[in-house]
């Protein structure tokens, strides 16, 4: 595998994939805040997109495109499970960005498969990511809560068995929600953080939207059967990441190294 990209999830790639499905090129690079992102660098990702494709066509590669399943993408879904073939009307310009970079890619005419992420946690993440950045603030004494707030979480491993599973059966020209399935209140995910840490942060709730995404992962689960992380206990697969995860989000990425 070809992989573009030096952050976190590229550097998983690296590790799992660097010597199996060389037709294949890995976009992990580009916009990777939900929030504060100045409209250039939006212009760079999408530039890089249409270099990769233009690459790939002539060399007859295939894109693996990492998209958003999260709240940026679909909103809130509320009760029915967001489906990748709904009309979506994405809330951020993260969300819409990345919505515009999958019709890029789709209407390329080069093999693709587009991913729809949620939270992925797992080593090698960036200060700025969900669990790093909540992890400081906890240990700082003071947390910013948005009410209502959820968050799926997907471990890393999860992702990378998923991906292997879908290259090796040779799956094409799809666009698959990857997620747990099971939705985090952003209290259980702080609550968890401070009961391994062994202490408290003050916290501070901001007014706002009550954002739940609920994305189905049916789409994937018919190419990978077994796949249902968060489904088998939610409690327990926040467990299992924070226990995992969370001695590593006091270094920086260079530190695991």
């Amino acid at each position: 595998m070809q992989i573009i990209g030096h952050g976190f999830l590229a550097r998983h790639l690296s590790e799992a994939f660097t010597d199996k499905f060389p037709e294949v090129t890995a976009i992990a690079a580009g916009v990777s805040r939900h929030s504060g992102v100045a409209p250039a660098q939006f212009r760079r990702e999408a530039e890089l997109v249409r270099e990769v494709l233009r690459e790939c066509g002539n060399r007859n590669r295939t894109v693996l495109f990492f998209s958003s399943a999260s709240f940026a993408l679909y909103g809130s879904s509320g009760a029915p499970r967001a489906e990748e073939d709904h009309l979506v009307s994405p809330p951020s310009a993260y969300g819409r960005s990345k919505l515009a970079l999958e019709s890029t890619i789709r209407g390329s005419h080069v093999p693709y498969l587009i991913l729809r992420l949620s939270h992925t946690v797992g080593r090698y993440q960036r200060p700025h990511q969900l669990l790093p950045g909540l992890t400081r603030q906890v240990r700082a004494g003071a947390v910013r809560v948005q009410q209502g707030v959820h968050r799926d979480l997907l471990d890393v491993n999860d992702l990378l068995d998923a991906i292997g599973r879908l290259l090796g059966q040779g799956v094409r020209n799809e666009v698959l929600n990857v997620a747990s399935g099971a939705p985090q209140h952003i209290e259980a995910i702080l609550d968890g953080i401070e009961m391994r840490l062994g202490t408290s942060a003050v916290r501070t709730y901001i007014p706002g939207e009550a954002a739940l995404t609920r994305v189905s992962i049916r789409r994937l689960q018919a190419y990978v059967p077994h796949f249902r992380p968060g489904l088998r206990s939610a409690a327990s697969y926040l467990d299992d990441l924070l226990d995992a995860y969370l001695p590593y989000c006091s270094r920086g990425p260079a530190a695991e190294g």
